[in-house]
């Protein structure tokens, strides 16, 4: 929005020396000494907390003001009102009169100047730092004494991200997505958006929760924050903007409250496959993709029209099989799939942990068997056989008759129980390379010996009691090494303590060839 406060709110001199050392992004609040979620004011340069955090800059505004009695005092209140502040982390300007985020500048581009000079000692602060653990890394192995150093080692060039209010549900599918490479280095690779009408024309848009519908681009903003993870500027970056974008167009997260991190990922892709195919600035998504010559035209799964990356990527297809068992009728029907909803077998949900001696240990391949074994269909699924004329009980099986390129595999860890929904604590035993589907293909005779292995590429983890609850944290692999991304917080990890994890997705990309791999 243009914010008509700018000239009376902006004092501060870009290079102002009245800054805080270090890197703006770990600036701590003046008030409570909070690092996370800080916000500078553009009056008087001091540093405060969002109000996801404290709420001191919001505070800090309403410290400042002073009822309007008379005219003689307005020109003299405006100059201190301190109404206008800027992210240190996203540099997204805010202004709490206007109550919104803001894409104007002043006459002299105040604004701008001191964003660039926010990033000029956001990257001059880590230069020396980043240099110094890339040599460290570069002369350790993946076994050597750093990686043993398990949640006290910060990960190279790795970006959390900042948590706005129980929203570690969406920073563990992000930071999944981000490390799932075909997928990230296409959105990475599309063009900027940009206002391209009125006074912010060619102007490069930092927020865009006051826009309209037709100016909010999901994949956009999906795009910058995808950017911002693995460039090593930062250590944390706050997906403001996105999550702002998610509360427009998918009113189901509206709210600081927990959400089901497997339900925001569906909605994400859903959203994004949708904005894909119907382009954005008059550019269309989907011409790109077709231009792109490693996603080949036998490689797309369509779902809701024409394919975009996430079809391309994440689609597959099943058949879903039913017989009569009156007449043996046989119907056949071809769904598309984005992900498979896998149950843990209920002969395992009793045992928690892989070290528990009870009984033997739910593996991956017992839930992939429950979901397309033959099943009977039970008295409330009765199947409307045609042949027969009503509902007859009948049997289901699925085949895969399309795999995708990356499969993406959700253990339904939560089970309404009465009026409760209960969680599935039970470990589930998963291979990080050579996961084989060949068995549960429609026609394995027809795929090649490396067509239908899978390596391990991230795992999202809830940790807690309830779907309501609890927290979300991510593994995932990058350039040969593992990280445990929680939140803001990036740490080297090794293939060990990912293996122990209780998963609740899978993200499992194609096989490249590589000289040994343990099956599933």
């Amino acid at each position: 929005m243009e914010c008509p406060h700018l000239s009376s709110s902006v004092c501060i001199a870009p290079d102002s020396a009245k800054f805080p050392n270090g890197s703006p992004s770990s600036w701590c609040c003046s008030v409570c000494r909070s690092n996370k979620s800080p916000w500078v004011c553009l009056t008087c340069s001091s540093v405060h907390c969002g109000r996801y955090v404290n709420g001191h800059a919001k505070k800090h505004y309403e410290d400042a003001q002073v009822p309007l009695t008379n005219h003689k005092k307005s020109e003299k209140q405006d100059k201190a009102q301190h109404t206008v502040c800027m992210d240190c982390s996203s540099y997204s300007t805010y202004c709490y009169r206007c109550d919104d985020f803001v894409v104007n500048d002043t006459k002299l581009g105040l604004v701008q100047k001191v964003r660039e000079h926010l990033q000029n000692l956001e990257n001059s602060a880590f230069t020396a730092d980043r240099h110094r653990k890339r040599k460290l890394l570069e002369n350790s192995t993946l076994n050597s004494k750093l990686l043993k150093v398990n949640g006290s080692t910060t990960a190279i060039c790795a970006t959390g991200l900042r948590n706005l209010g129980n929203t570690c549900f969406m920073n563990a599918i992000l930071q999944s997505l981000s490390n799932i490479e075909q997928f990230c280095c296409y959105f990475k690779e599309l063009p900027a958006v940009e206002l391209r009408n009125g006074k912010t024309a060619g102007r490069r848009t930092y927020h865009t929760r006051s826009q309209g519908d037709n100016n909010v681009s999901l994949v956009e903003e999906f795009r910058k924050t995808l950017c911002a993870l693995w460039q090593g500027s930062q250590t944390a970056f706050s997906p403001e903007s996105l999550f702002y974008v998610v509360w427009k167009i998918m009113p189901n997260f509206r709210g600081y409250q927990q959400q089901d991190a497997h339900e925001f990922m569906r909605y994400l892709l859903d959203h994004l496959h949708l904005e894909l195919q119907g382009g954005f600035n008059g550019v269309s998504r989907s011409a790109i993709l077709q231009e792109n010559s490693t996603l080949s035209a036998s490689n797309k799964c369509c779902i809701n029209g024409a394919s975009t990356v996430v079809t391309a990527i994440f689609g597959g297809i099943l058949q879903n099989e039913v017989n009569c068992l009156i007449c043996g009728t046989e119907s056949r029907k071809f769904d598309p799939f984005l992900d498979l909803s896998l149950d843990i077998p209920s002969q395992f949900r009793s045992k928690r942990s892989k070290n528990q001696e009870n009984g033997p240990v739910c593996s991956l391949r017992d839930c992939l068997r429950s979901f397309t074994d033959l099943e009977e269909l039970d008295e409330t699924e009765l199947y409307m056989c045609h042949k027969c004329k009503k509902k007859q009980k009948s049997t289901k099986k699925f085949w895969i008759q399309k795999l995708p390129k990356v499969l993406c595999l959700h253990l339904k860890r939560f089970h309404w129980t009465a009026y409760l929904r209960n969680k599935v604590d039970t470990y589930v035993e998963f291979p990080l390379r050579g996961l084989d589907m060949k068995c549960y293909l429609l026609e394995p005779e027809n795929s090649g010996p490396e067509s239908c292995l899978y390596d391990l590429a991230a795992v999202v983890v809830h940790h807690g009691s309830g779907v309501g609850s609890g927290h979300y944290t991510a593994y995932a692999t990058h350039e040969g090494r593992w990280f445990h991304f929680n939140d803001s917080t990036v740490t080297l990890t090794d293939e060990e303590t990912v293996v122990k994890a209780k998963a609740y997705i899978l993200f499992y990309v194609e096989h490249q060839a590589k000289a040994g791999s343990d099956k599933l």
